[in-house]
């Protein structure tokens, strides 16, 4: 009896220990789960970080380039500009005014009758016009061409030399005595590169060929006073594969086609906190079907992007297959409502 006794706690002891045994892989395998996952967590939070910089960067650099060529076509300005005038050139969300021709007597320009046959400034019909040039300095080559329809005596067209070296830079064409378009060569090679539209004294669109092959690469639209949309061939392939729109001169979505199959593949919303437009949820199509199936929500409470939650379509069906929620941008739990994607 006594044999028995002292037997049962030994075989008790014994089977704890097997259990253990037993169970140590299987902890071992969990705890280098977790691990995994939470490396998987900060390598895409990292990813996610990298992407947002380059957003950005990008847009400074399209902003900066854009601006100086604006910057350098400008005429010279007699006198300082007050604080009012520079915060308008520096803002590229308010729609510019019209340029206003310098008041000039006509009995100072050169005059001459003119026919104007059609399709020569994309009129459909012939013109009959008076033509005035002004050729201040007699070098044969006039600084400003003024055409004023000759019944109506109308302003329809002013030719102009802007940085005064002998060759036409600028076209701009009126109707009703207001500007509707303009025609720019601004780096001076003799071609047209910026092509911008009027409507009540203010621009509506403005496009321009940045790389100077020809085509036109950046495409800005205003309504009122305000910039709505801008988009851009990156890449110079003739396709647009960035676009960006905006609210009250606010940005609040960037459109991207990261591969450049001409369909965009990732959407970046924003929210404005303070005096700054942060990314609250980036949507991203990674098969190529021209439908987001990856969902990044984040917190901008603090006035930057932190990952709060990464929901994932895994088999395109249009259902959440995986939900992962982050504190302070790292991988605190995950949800997966497919059995099938276990383990990932």
């Amino acid at each position: 009896m006594t044999k028995k006794v002292f037997a049962a706690p030994m075989i008790a002891g014994l089977l704890l220990g097997l259990l253990g045994l037993l169970a140590a892989p299987a902890a071992r395998a969990a705890e280098e789960e977790i691990d995994h996952e939470r490396e998987r967590g900060n390598q895409l939070e990292s990813q996610i970080q990298s992407e947002l910089k380059r957003q950005e960067e990008l847009l400074e650099r399209m902003r900066a380039e854009d601006a100086a060529r604006k910057e350098a076509a400008r005429p010279a300005k007699k006198g300082p500009s007050d604080a009012r005038d520079l915060a308008k050139r520096a803002d590229p969300r308010i729609a510019p005014t019209a340029p206003e021709e310098r008041e000039l007597p006509l009995a100072i320009f050169d005059s001459a009758k003119q026919t104007i046959a059609p399709g020569t400034w994309d009129n459909p019909r012939a013109i009959e016009v008076i033509r005035y040039s002004l050729d201040a300095d007699q070098d044969g080559r006039p600084e400003q061409i003024r055409y004023y329809d000759r019944e109506s005596e109308a302003l329809v067209r002013v030719e102009l030399d802007r940085d005064y070296n002998g060759k036409l830079d600028a076209w701009q064409d009126y109707e009703a005595g207001a500007l509707v378009r303009r025609t720019l060569d601004e780096d001076g090679d003799g071609k047209p590169d910026a092509w911008e539209t009027y409507a009540n004294g203010r621009m509506t669109s403005r496009e321009v060929d940045r790389n100077r092959d020809g085509k036109r690469d950046a495409f800005y639209t205003y309504q009122g006073d305000s910039l709505v949309e801008e988009q851009h061939d990156g890449n110079g392939d003739g396709k647009v594969d960035l676009v960006i729109k905006y609210e009250n001169r606010v940005r609040t979505t960037l459109e991207e086609d990261r591969d450049h199959d001409s369909r965009m593949d990732q959407w970046t919303h924003y929210e404005v906190r303070g005096d700054k437009e942060i990314p609250a949820l980036i949507e991203r199509d990674t098969n190529g079907d021209g439908r987001p199936d990856v969902f990044e929500k984040y917190d901008t409470s603090s006035g930057a992007a932190v990952l709060s939650r990464r929901e994932e379509d895994k088999n395109g069906d249009g259902q959440i297959d995986i939900t992962s929620i982050y504190e302070k941008g790292k991988l605190v739990k995950r949800e997966i409502n497919d059995p099938s994607l276990v383990p990932l």
